[in-house]
């Protein structure tokens, strides 16, 4: 999908406050895993939440109540932000099942609330399935599932009490909102596996966070994330937006991330890097090889235009790409700051030189890192 076509699709959904981007099963199977595969108990015993999830149409509920046990999870708690038009129409993961009624005079039901405690074979057909849980959850046998009395925003006083009650929060937040929910997260000190839009890296919220190393990128990012299910009324914008097989809307981007601060062996790998002169004899990039690295009018800094040309010989200062936090070790590198905030008295201003400049051309977001040697 093109660059400009994604952040046209996004910059509207911020916009206009369309946030209805559903993550897709295999997305959040891949992301997951990888944490698994580090540290097989990272989920055992841990109460998730999931509070930007309708239950019906959650990927996120669907992946974590069908691996309950395999993880070891002590609760699960899934609420909706806000009706959704795919609600019930698209995953369908209970259209056989209505939700329980409303005692008369209540108000009318916005948003679900499941908390799942335990999972089983309930219909006895020998397996556990989708099926078992919405015949457990009907019964309401050692399993809740209700409306909630409000509109289910996280910022709700009924979704921070149920924050409080969480261990990790596994979400796709609301694009528009990203600021605000990270913070939530971090005030309310819980970990949490989220995705968001790829520039919510230079966030005065989130940067902060990455650079002292308490959040860092997961481990997938651009077209790991295969793309988000979309209700009717959205634009399929680019060539790789499709329709799928089961009739989903699929727009594809390479313009998200996954943020955590739950750790991954991705993060501990070290960089290969060749020196600065072999990058300068040998690299592959046409305006590295023969030429050399230039420097920062702004900054006292050089200029490396691509990850993989990082000089491996180079003690000062180096202006990277945003994505090179997709591959930021952090026993390999310190961040420094970035061109939003790096030497500048005044603290972070994205209105004032927003952009470090070479011979006056305005160069692209850049992280500021230098290596570090000797540990530290």
């Amino acid at each position: 999908m093109p660059r400009n076509a994604t952040n046209k699709l996004l910059h509207k959904a911020k916009k206009s406050k369309s946030d209805e981007f559903y993550t897709q099963y295999i997305d959040i199977q891949k992301e997951i895993e990888s944490y698994l595969a580090y540290n097989a108990d990272v989920f055992r015993d841990k109460v998730v939440y999931c509070n930007c999830d309708d239950p019906f149409e959650s990927n996120f509920f669907r992946y974590f109540v069908l691996n309950f046990k395999r993880i070891g999870l002590k609760k699960l708690i899934t609420t909706s932000y806000k009706p959704s038009p795919v609600a019930n129409t698209k995953l369908e993961l209970f259209s056989d099942y209505a939700p329980p009624k409303t005692s008369k005079g209540r108000p009318k039901v916005t948003a679900n609330k499941f908390i799942i405690n335990e999972v089983g074979d309930i219909d006895g057909d020998g397996e556990f399935s989708l099926k078992d849980v919405a015949l457990q959850l009907k019964r309401n046998k050692n399993n809740e599932w209700s409306p909630l009395i409000n509109d289910g925003d996280f910022r709700s006083d009924e979704s921070i009490n149920l924050l409080k009650q969480s261990d990790i929060v596994v979400t796709n937040p609301p694009f528009s909102l990203f600021p605000e929910f990270i913070k939530q997260l971090i005030d309310h000190d819980k970990k949490f596996l989220i995705i968001g839009n790829i520039n919510a890296i230079t966030y005065k919220e989130v940067f902060p966070l990455i650079k002292s190393n308490k959040v860092w990128l997961g481990t997938g990012m651009g077209r790991w994330i295969s793309g988000f299910i979309v209700p009717e009324n959205y634009d399929l914008y680019g060539t790789e937006a499709r329709i799928d097989e089961e009739g989903n809307r699929i727009v594809a981007t390479n313009n998200c991330l996954w943020l955590t601060n739950i750790d991954h062996g991705k993060r501990h790998q070290p960089l290969p890097l060749m020196s600065m002169s072999d990058n300068i004899k040998f690299s592959s990039h046409k305006n590295i090889k023969g030429k050399g690295y230039r420097k920062y009018d702004n900054f006292d800094a050089i200029e490396v235009p691509y990850t993989d040309a990082i000089p491996s010989d180079y003690d000062g200062v180096m202006g990277v790409p945003i994505t090179f936090l997709d591959k930021y070790n952090p026993d390999q590198f310190e961040i420094l700051g970035c061109s939003y905030d790096y030497g500048r008295p005044d603290g972070w201003n994205k209105n004032i030189n927003m952009s470090v400049s070479i011979n006056g051309e305005n160069i692209y977001k850049r992280i500021l890192i230098k290596h570090k040697r000797n540990g530290g």
